[in-house]
């Protein structure tokens, strides 16, 4: 091979380099347009009365606590912790934390060995309990109607 053409294969690929550089930064950089004009973020503050009562009410477990403290009016945290199976200590903690600093249950600590610490609904939780007595309704609705559904899928 004579010098003309190992500078004409290293012309074409410094080329071919140069042109691949150039369309990789473009797509790069119509990804990250893309992403930016595509990305919403939800803000710190409420955006109308219905995000303010699910961002206090919202999740699994704060709905269940609230019925389950309106039905047996005090309960400790084992108590709270054995009627929600499912939930793990670190999660049943932070839930009642979040729910004491939307004011909807009280935490009253006993200052004796071992600790003793009740939870109580307060005025505002008590508000909440007759749309949580709606939504228990539905759901029992709901599961009826699956159950209906699904008996009948099996006999057919």
């Amino acid at each position: 091979m004579s010098c003309k053409a190992r500078v004409y294969i290293s012309l074409r690929q410094v080329c071919t380099f140069l042109y691949l550089t150039y369309y990789l930064e473009s797509i790069a950089d119509y990804q990250s347009i893309k992403m930016k004009k595509n990305k919403h973020e939800c803000p710190d503050m409420p955006t109308c009365s219905v995000d303010y009562a699910f961002r206090r009410i919202g999740g699994k477990y704060k709905g269940r606590i609230l019925w389950y403290l309106h039905e047996h009016a005090i309960l400790r945290y084992g108590e709270l912790g054995r009627t929600l199976p499912d939930v793990t200590t670190k999660m049943l903690t932070q839930t009642l934390r979040e729910l004491e600093a939307d004011n909807l249950i009280s935490r009253k600590v006993y200052h004796e060995v071992p600790p003793k610490v009740e939870y109580t609904l307060t005025e505002v939780g008590q508000e909440l309990i007759p749309f949580i007595e709606y939504l228990r309704q539905w759901g029992e609705k709901q599961i009826k109607k699956e159950t209906e559904l699904s008996i009948q899928y099996q006999a057919s």
